[in-house]
């Protein structure tokens, strides 16, 4: 089971992020001597601060000073990161529901979607655990209301696990995909980056196939997406 493998941090890193924000809860500082975080973390002051040092350089966290005290905030990016783990523990202790479907309102996106599904070394994960070569791009849903929570509850289900990898301009990132049926008509899948432009209120979907011009799509035209059982690879 690939659950966790979308994530590149270290197993003590990342205990050390869930603990700043279990204490950083509900206000979302936490003020802090590394004294403190030592008593309260069980490890020893050096290792607090390689711990803090790295989470910052990493981009998870953000240190400032206040007074005598240091406060620590975890950034968006580091949000997003905790959410994806509970939402991938979460699949672990609930039962996931039988069918799941929702709706979204097309928009033409940035352009991004084109050039990372672009990128050899998506394309070629794709091909291989989807079975068909992706349509250079993204087709961009807005979540139409009441389905506001899908994103999390899909980013919580058994999927099939897209590596990072590095070329020589570059990093990019894990993801993973769930596969769905888009209008009950054509094959599809559910993109779900680490790291997004997107809020929370997008869902991307890549295909073999150009799904604007396959269902005769237009920006602000209504979507179903159907959400297919997947084995966790």
């Amino acid at each position: 089971m690939k659950s966790l493998e979308w994530t590149s941090l270290k197993g003590t890193l990342l205990l050390t992020l869930c603990r700043i924000a279990e204490l950083s809860a509900p206000t979302g500082e936490l003020s802090y001597t590394t004294g403190d975080l030592s008593s309260k973390l069980g490890c020893s002051q050096q290792t607090v601060s390689r711990h803090l040092i790295s989470l910052e350089r990493m981009g998870y966290i953000r240190r400032f000073r206040v007074a005598r005290r240091e406060s620590i905030r975890i950034t968006a990016e580091g949000q997003q990161l905790l959410a994806r783990l509970y939402s991938s523990l979460r699949w672990m202790f609930e039962r996931p529901p039988e069918t799941l479907y929702f709706e979204g309102v097309l928009f033409t996106g940035l352009g991004e979607g084109s050039y990372y599904v672009g990128q050899e070394g998506y394309r070629k994960q794709l091909r291989s655990k989807l079975g068909y070569d992706p349509y250079p791009g993204t087709l961009n849903l807005r979540l139409r209301q009441g389905y506001e929570d899908v994103k999390a509850t899909l980013e919580g289900l058994p999927s099939i696990s897209i590596d990072g990898f590095r070329t020589k301009d570059r990093s990019f990132g894990p993801a993973k995909c769930l596969r769905v049926i888009v209008n009950d008509n054509v094959e599809a899948a559910v993109i779900l980056a680490l790291r997004s432009h997107y809020g929370s209120d997008v869902v991307e979907l890549v295909a073999g196939e150009n799904l604007r011009d396959r269902l005769n799509l237009k920006d602000g035209d209504t979507v179903r997406v159907r959400v297919k059982p997947s084995t966790p690879q």
